[in-house]
C-alpha cells in the first residue's frame, strides 16, 4: 500500500494526499499443475499514473489535520505444500481507500479464488477455474490449459495491469499477468504482478512486477514467493510433497507531502520518512495490527 500527500493544502484545515495503496498478492500451491497467485488491489490517485485493471488514476483524498486515518499493509497469502489450498492475500488500507488482497491459485480440488487480482486456473483432467480480479484493481487470472496428462499446464495469476496469461498447448504453464509502474518515490517501481503457473513439463510460467515464478513437475523444486512490498502473486510449485507453492508478496504503503507538514504514526507502524525538494516521503513497510493510524498536523 502507498499513499502520498500533496503539497497542496485545500483550506487552513485540509490537506490533500496523492496515494497508491497496494494489497498483499495470493499465494498458491506446490502441485505440479497449479496456477499462480493474483497480484494484491492496486489504487491509485498519482497524477498521470494508473490505478490497477486499467482505471486512471482516482481523486486525491482529503484529510484534516488532527484526525488519526486507519493505516494497513496488507500480508502477502500463504504459500501450501502438495495439493493443499494457499490462501488469499490481506487487505490494505488507507483512510476510505481499501485494496483487495490477491485471490489464492486454483488447485486440484477448488476453483482460483478471485481478488484484487484473480488467481491462475488449475489444469488437469478435471480443470478448475481461474479467479476473477475486482474493478478498477486488478484483472483475472489466466485459464489452465487441459491436454494430455504430460501437456497440464496451470494458468498465471492475475496483474494489476493485465490478465493473468492462459496455459498453453506447445509452451510452459502461464505467465503472470503484469503489474502497474508507479513513479510516487521518484523511481519507477512495477508492482502487483501475477505469480506463474505451474506445468508437468517444459517449465513454470515467468512473473514480473513483483511476482513469483512458477516450476515445472520434470525438476521438482518449490514456486518462487512474490517480492516483499510489492503486492506481487506467488508463483507455483512444480511437484509433489514436500513442494510447497510461493506465498504472495505483501504490499505496501508510501505517503508523499510538504516538508511542513507533519505525519505522527501509531506504534505498530514500520516507516521511512526522507525529504526530496519541498516534499517529504515516507514509505510504509508494515503494520503490526489493522488498527495502526497516521495523523497529519
Amino acid at each position: 500500500m502507498i499513499l502520498a500527500a500533496r503539497a497542496c493544502q485545500t483550506t487552513i484545515n485540509e490537506f490533500e494526499i496523492t496515494y497508491l495503496v497496494v494489497a498483499g498478492g495470493g499465494g498458491t500451491s506446490g502441485y505440479q499443475f497449479t496456477g499462480g497467485g493474483g497480484a494484491g488491489g492496486y489504487r491509485s490517485s498519482v497524477s498521470g499514473e494508473s490505478s490497477g485493471g486499467g482505471a486512471s488514476a482516482e481523486t486525491d483524498l482529503v484529510v484534516t489535520p488532527g484526525i488519526a486515518y486507519t493505516v494497513t499493509v496488507g500480508a502477502g497469502g500463504a504459500g501450501a505444500v502438495s495439493t493443499s489450498q494457499g490462501s488469499n492475500g490481506s487487505n490494505s488500507v488507507f483512510a476510505t481507500v481499501t485494496s483487495t488482497g490477491g485471490g489464492r491459485g486454483a488447485m486440484s480440488t477448488t476453483n482460483a479464488n478471485s481478488g484484487g487480482s484473480g488467481g491462475g486456473g488449475y489444469s488437469s483432467s478435471t480443470s478448475r477455474a481461474a479467479g476473477a480480479g475486482t474493478t478498477n484493481q486488478g484483472y483475472a487470472g489466466g485459464a489452465p490449459f487441459v491436454g494430455s496428462s504430460n501437456s497440464y499446464r496451470g494458468g498465471g495469476g492475475g496483474g494489476a495491469a493485465s490478465v493473468g496469461v492462459a496455459g498453453g498447448a506447445l509452451a510452459t504453464s502461464g505467465n503472470g499477468g503484469s503489474g502497474v509502474t508507479s513513479s510516487i518515490t521518484g523511481t519507477p517501481v512495477g508492482r502487483a504482478g501475477g505469480g506463474g503457473g505451474a506445468s508437468y513439463n517444459n517449465g513454470g510460467g515467468t512473473a514480473t512486477d513483483g511476482g513469483g515464478n512458477g516450476t515445472a513437475g520434470n525438476v521438482p523444486s518449490n514456486g518462487i514467493s512474490g517480492t516483499v512490498n510489492t503486492g506481487g502473486g506467488g508463483g507455483a510449485g512444480g511437484g509433489v510433497s514436500p513442494y510447497v507453492g510461493g506465498s504472495g508478496g505483501s504490499g505496501v504503503v508510501i505517503l508523499k507531502y510538504a516538508a511542513g507538514i507533519s505525519a505522527t504514526f501509531s506504534g505498530g507502524v514500520t516507516q521511512t520518512t526522507t525529504t526530496s525538494g519541498s516534499d517529504k516521503i515516507t514509505v510504509i513497510t508494515a503494520t503490526s495490527t489493522t488498527s495502526e493510524t497516521v495523523t497529519f498536523g
